[in-house]
């Protein structure tokens, strides 16, 4: 991606503190603080700029940073290019890291992402929670197996993660099928391009299962470091454990609510807060009258578990655990109670005074898994069949929220429909795609109390869609402040899309700095795979012909000769062999490296927009490769050939089509 804006620092020491990503992120903020100050950057003016940034302007006020500077700097009337941008950032994100003082030791937090490039520190104890997790559930794993179980009180996981073989069978523990195991290389010893292939393909999996990974790449796993490997698969764990709670998996959920307007409300919420309801619920059975808001505080005395597996599992509970008054004592009683029931456990008495919210999570979903103590009652059930259950609606949702979510915006988004009613994700979204595009002067942060102001940032949403061209007819920014699904779908789409074709235009070696379109796409795709000697071409980005997988798998092979080892792919003639096919496909492009969010699904029913992105994603991860890596055949003058013929028009209806209309018709 540092093609995107050439070379980005120049300093060897700068480029190391930060990854690329972190740097893109980093330009685009400082690009767009230039503009607002006309051209001209002061260092007088960065305290207030960098109020927008994470760790440094959520953990310091203007005032701290102010102070920080004329302390550090005697004249801040002097221009900031982009490098000093970079070294004052640093120094205040160390600043801000040394306000919070100890609350560093949970960087690697199920409920934060570990984005820091500079909190280190990690929890012993979520360490060897984590690799008895990873003992229990790879144990019979024919390729781990010789290396488990692992020592927690060694840094052997990490060591064992250098492969990234596994992280990637975790992955597939915690998602079932989420990479094709055949596309993992699992030789002995690795060289170092098999190994960094590995690495690619985990992030780019991870990140496909709603993993935030914005901060880490493939030299961190190599390098082993450990706050950002524990980060990732604390990540990945915490999919697993709360994977049961909803209610497509359980639908006796619907217990925890009144009616169906209540149900919709409960499908809305994140799994941390369903879990959160359904232990209040429990709880008030047990007769115990203070709500748990959390996984720290509110557990630290342990009576709240205590009250729970009472409920959950009467057979077992002792007397004595609500009248002991030391709180330790109470947390080791709970544990037996816990191990009695059959559960695992995933803390200690320590972790449960000491609030860990990673691991009191842990364990509470543990316990939810295994006992739930939820009935089936067939008039609440029968709640869910009046609710609509769009299966493409559900999976585009799935691909627009973890394409935000890899976009490194300041909040995690758990369900678009609810958490883009306010505007301003999408506002951050528009300003990563488009530099500069959003005026934050009018613009309202949240916690967001007034209505109007939530209106008045979609307002701009929609302002903004209609400068780059977005088909908006009848869209309103109350549509998006009222959760209209099918409205923003539409919208998301074609910032998706828009955000994939400036990519490509910003290849401007390959463009010439010209619009890329849909048909230049479609006609880069056919080209490739006509000039490695196939007879496979696709007519459209909903040709049928498609769903069996081959011209992508020819498609890949023509960019990456050796990516495709074709004695695994099928005929893709029964559904079964084209579910085989579309899963490598997926595996492979990831394993090169490009950041696709579709599922097999997608491409066994031909969905046009997911053929559209995945077709796009494997154009730009061939473009951004130097020339001399390319295979053979793939010359600038073949492209940029194929993009002075094309059609220059922005939309081209009979390759894909993104109108609002069509987002139902899929």
């Amino acid at each position: 991606m540092a093609g995107y804006f050439g070379v980005l620092v120049s300093d060897p020491w700068l480029q190391n503190q930060f990854t690329q990503v972190e740097l893109r992120s980093l330009k685009s903020s400082f690009m767009a603080m230039r503009r607002e100050s006309s051209g001209g950057l002061k260092l007088a003016e960065l305290p207030e700029k960098m109020s927008r940034l994470k760790h440094v302007g959520e953990n310091l006020t203007e005032q701290e940073r102010a102070s920080f500077l004329q302390e550090s700097y005697q004249n801040l009337d002097v221009d900031v290019d982009f490098e000093l941008f970079l070294r004052v950032y640093l120094k205040l994100q160390a600043l801000a890291t040394e306000r919070r003082g100890s609350g560093a030791k949970n960087a690697s937090a199920f409920l934060k992402s570990p984005t820091s490039t500079l909190l280190h520190t990690i929890s012993e104890s979520e360490k060897a929670s984590y690799v008895a997790h990873i003992n229990n559930y790879l144990a019979e794993d024919e390729f781990l197996k010789k290396y488990l179980p692992i020592d927690p009180a060694t840094n052997d996981l990490f060591e064992i993660a250098k492969d990234g073989v596994l992280i990637c069978k975790l992955i597939n523990v915690a998602v079932p099928g989420t990479i094709d195991e055949r596309a993992i290389n699992t030789k002995r010893v690795l060289n170092p391009w098999e190994r960094n292939e590995n690495h690619t393909l985990c992030l780019n999996s991870a990140k496909a299962i709603g993993c935030t990974v914005v901060n880490i790449g493939t030299q961190d796993f190599i390098e082993g470091r450990r706050h950002l490997v524990l980060g990732v698969i604390s990540q990945i764990i915490k999919i697993q454990l709360l994977a049961d709670l909803n209610l497509k998996k359980t639908p006796q959920l619907v217990e925890l609510v009144d009616d169906s307007k209540d149900v919709e409300e409960l499908m809305s919420l994140p799994p941390e807060k369903i879990l959160l309801r359904w232990m209040n619920f429990q709880l008030r059975k047990g007769g115990y009258s203070r709500t748990v808001t959390n996984f720290s505080s509110d557990v630290k005395d342990a009576e709240a578990y205590a009250h729970l597996l009472n409920v959950l599992a009467p057979e077992h509970s002792n007397p004595s655990t609500l009248t002991v008054k030391d709180h330790l004592e109470r947390a080791n009683l709970v544990l037996e109670h816990a191990d009695k029931m059959g559960c695992k456990r995933y803390l200690t008495a320590k972790d449960i005074v000491d609030g860990s919210p990673n691991l009191n999570l842990a364990f509470v979903a543990h316990i939810f898994q295994h006992r739930n103590g939820l009935s089936t009652q067939t008039k609440q059930i029968s709640f869910l069949e009046t609710l609509p259950d769009d299966a493409q609606i559900s999976r585009e949702e799935r691909v627009f929220r973890f394409w935000l979510n890899s976009m490194a915006n300041s909040s995690y988004i758990d369900n678009v429909f609810e958490d883009l009613r306010n505007g301003w994700i999408l506002l951050e979204t528009l300003d990563k795609v488009s530099p500069g595009i959003v005026n934050w002067k009018i613009a309202s942060k949240p916690p967001i109390k007034m209505p109007f102001r939530k209106v008045e940032n979609c307002n701009q949403v929609v302002k903004i869609g209609k400068q780059l061209k977005f088909s908006l007819v009848n869209i309103a920014g109350n549509d998006i402040v009222q959760g209209n699904k099918k409205l923003i779908l539409a919208y998301l789409w074609q910032l998706m899309r828009y955000n994939m074709l400036q990519l490509l235009k910003n290849l401007r070696f390959h463009s010439h700095g010209k619009e890329i379109t849909d048909a230049d796409i479609l006609e880069w795709a056919n080209s490739k795979v006509r000039n490695s000697g196939s007879q496979s071409r696709m007519d459209s980005f909903k040709d049928k012909s498609l769903s069996d997988g081959i011209f992508f798998l020819e498609l890949l092979s023509a960019v990456h000769p050796r990516s495709v080892n074709w004695s695994l792919v099928t005929k893709g003639l029964s559904e079964e062999e084209k579910k085989m096919n579309a899963t490598y496909i997926i595996s492979i492009a990831r394993k090169l490296g490009c950041s696709i969010f579709l599922l097999p699904e997608d491409i066994i029913e031909v969905n046009q927009k997911m053929m559209l992105t995945l077709t796009a994603s494997i154009m730009y991860w061939t473009l951004k490769q130097p020339a001399e890596e390319r295979p053979c055949g793939s010359s600038d003058s073949e492209t940029g050939s194929i993009l002075d013929t094309s059609s220059n028009s922005t939309m081209d209806d009979t390759a894909s089509e993104s109108s609002i209309d069509d987002n139902s018709s899929n």
